[in-house]
């Protein structure tokens, strides 16, 4: 009894331990596993006594069958045994390989079997038939898209750009004057730049020096321009209308003009192409009798020098 018993335990032991190895195992076929138990069982039953050796046999060949029938399970029928499948619930007649998993030659992460792209650049974000996406959908995939958002409709090069025909640096699709020619200082309509250009809707806390929030807009078209032609020289005008002495307000469009140029100079302008002065009410636009007037003639002015 004693023998029998340990030869069932060591034969499930040695056994289950080899089948659980898995895919590509001689533990896969149960002819190999009855085999094995065979040889173990007649082995240890010969060293217990000769006369155990035939039952050892055949008690090994039938604890080996059993022990791999029930390990040898394959839930999803992909040819590899549920304890050795990285990938359970393979689609029914799929290529595995000896993981259980489909192929994915471009790993992208879509296996071959719905890859409508099989040959994805590597690291680019596919969908989910394995194809990189378009976000702006300008016909360029993002992972070639050098100016990722295009506006929809609008043409672009092969980088995935707005095309610039006549090379101001204003693309076509924001371009009022098209043809401008080369060299040629623009504003960002694309049309030639002003000798004086008026920064509209530029604005300041009552008579103060502190621009407010509304003026960021009219400040960053400024920026713009300045940063496309990195030859301007410009001097920032400040201008008052002509309520107040001319002392004062002299002094306070100065103060205007120079908080203009140093938000200037803050967001990345050199600070050798800006110079700052203040005409007070000295250079009126409008009839300073009226609210209107006198709102056109508070501003700030770029001059190229």
């Amino acid at each position: 009894m004693f023998f029998r018993i340990t030869l069932a335990a060591v034969l499930f032991a040695f056994v289950a331990g080899c089948a659980s190895t898995g895919g590509g195992h001689w533990t896969n076929d149960w002819r190999n596993c009855m085999a094995a138990g065979a040889t173990i069982g007649a082995t240890a039953g010969g060293l217990s006594d000769a006369d155990n050796a035939p039952e050892g046999l055949v008690a090994g060949a039938v604890i080996g069958s059993i022990v791999c029938a029930l390990r040898a399970k394959d839930e999803d029928g992909d040819g590899v045994h549920d304890d050795a499948d990285r990938c359970p619930g393979t689609f029914p007649g799929a290529e595995v390989d000896q993981h259980g998993c489909e192929p994915d030659l471009d790993g992208d992460g879509v296996p071959d079997r719905l890859d409508e792209c099989p040959d994805t650049a590597s690291g680019a974000r596919v969908n989910a038939v394995g194809c990189e996406g378009d976000s702006d959908a300008d016909g360029v995939l993002d992972s070639d898209d050098q100016c990722p958002g295009t506006p929809a409709g609008a043409k672009v090069d092969e980088f995935g750009c707005e095309l610039d025909s006549d090379s101001d640096g204003v693309v076509d699709s924001k371009d009022k004057c098209p043809d401008t020619v080369a060299g040629t200082p623009v504003d960002n309509s694309g049309c030639d730049l002003q000798e004086t250009y008026r920064m509209k809707n530029v604005h300041f806390a009552f008579d103060s020096a502190q621009l407010t929030s509304k003026s960021k807009a009219s400040l960053d078209d400024a920026l713009q321009i300045l940063k496309r032609h990195e030859e301007l020289v410009v001097e920032v005008a400040g201008h008052t209308d002509s309520v107040g002495s001319d002392s004062y307000n002299q002094a306070l469009s100065q103060r205007r003009a120079s908080a203009v140029r140093d938000y200037l100079v803050a967001n990345g302008i050199a600070a050798g192409r800006l110079t700052a002065k203040g005409y007070g009410e000295s250079e009126p636009v409008a009839d300073n009798s009226t609210d209107e007037g006198r709102a056109q003639n508070r501003r700030v002015e770029l001059r190229q020098k």
